[in-house]
């Protein structure tokens, strides 16, 4: 081991997943994370059930991430955690642990954004993933949020379009329960959309000023339209579900490419990212590689693996502040309403 080489251990804990990663460096060498399947039966994340899971995963967790990475704990060089947004019962697990391993090891500790790792999980060394230049416009999506981010530097970002209402990962889900899919349904959705007809059934783009979202809309709309049509074939869902799949995702895709075409050509940026669990969708990823082809973009587009909420993009995050010795003390506090 190289004096000169940085052991981050990552903890991440804003929703319902407990994620724990090492890094050595801006190289990987473990990213466990435990999901919670007890929140499938109520069709959406139950808070205080989703803390106390995190305070059964987090020691097995971290222990497996250790394993994983072959090296001992006082090894490390910093803790970095989640400190926000989130839940605030499942960020107190994840904080007050950090806090504690930190003090106890006695090494630096490193608050982390959420947000703002979801967009520097591009940072991260792999092979499977290549590293945006300054500056890029970035676009995070998932079931909490939807946001259009000019990223300047590493921590220079500026919010310039975000959602009024429902994030798209929301519409999503909302859109899968009234389908009669169960939780989450996105990946559901996106998997049936693949073998519709898009054009199918028409819904409608919501009218937003500048570079803001609206969803709720395109839920309301959604739900409409099965009413009516349910109660005229009540096997209508069944019988078309493939097609209002890749009718609902058609329409999704266009309204995030709608308003990406609109902040590439506002801001004169042509580099686009994109982050958060939503840019697992297949139709999202193809949409951002043909805008290299009809509109001149260079698209980065995340490895699975560090879309969904994880620890490895915390522990990059920790990482570039660990080079910029930008630490926390044992004062901190979660905060499940930080802002970028």
């Amino acid at each position: 081991m190289s004096t000169k080489d940085v052991y981050i251990l990552a903890i991440e804990s804003s929703c319902d997943d407990t994620s724990a990663a090492v890094l050595q460096n801006g190289k990987v060498l473990s990213n466990v994370v435990a999901n919670q399947k007890i929140h499938e039966a109520y069709g959406g994340v139950v808070p205080e059930l989703a803390s106390r899971a995190h305070q059964q995963n987090i020691v097995p967790v971290v222990h497996q991430a250790l394993a994983i990475a072959n090296i001992d704990k006082k090894q490390l060089t910093a803790i970095a955690f989640t400190r926000g947004p989130g839940l605030m019962g499942s960020l107190l697990v994840g904080t007050s642990f950090a806090k504690s391993l930190a003090l106890g090891l006695n090494i630096p500790l490193i608050e982390v954004n959420h947000m703002q790792a979801h967009i520097l999980a591009h940072f991260i060394e792999d092979e499977a993933q290549s590293i945006p230049k300054f500056p890029f416009l970035a676009m995070t999506i998932s079931g909490g949020h939807t946001q259009i981010v000019v990223v300047k530097d590493h921590f220079d970002m500026e919010v310039i379009g975000e959602t009024i209402d429902d994030a798209v990962g929301e519409a999503y889900d909302k859109s899968g329960k009234i389908l009669g899919l169960s939780y989450p349904a996105g990946p559901q959705i996106d998997k049936l959309a693949n073998q519709g007809n898009p054009k199918a059934f028409p819904f409608p783009k919501p009218k937003v000023q500048g570079l803001n979202f609206s969803f709720s809309g395109l839920k309301t709309a959604i739900l409409y339209f099965i009413q009516k049509q349910t109660k005229e074939n009540p096997d209508f869902i069944q019988e078309n579900l493939k097609d209002i799949c890749a009718s609902i995702q058609y329409t999704i895709v266009n309204i995030i490419l709608d308003k990406l075409k609109k902040a590439s050509k506002q801001t004169g940026i042509k580099t686009i990212a994109i982050g958060g669990g939503v840019s697992a969708n297949s139709a999202i990823r193809k949409a951002l590689k043909d805008g290299e082809f009809k509109f001149g973009w260079t698209a980065h587009i995340p490895k699975f693996e560090y879309t969904t909420d994880n620890a490895a993009m915390i522990g990059i995050v920790g990482y570039l502040k660990y080079l910029k010795k930008d630490f926390t003390d044992e004062a901190v506090t979660a905060n499940s309403r930080i802002k970028i």
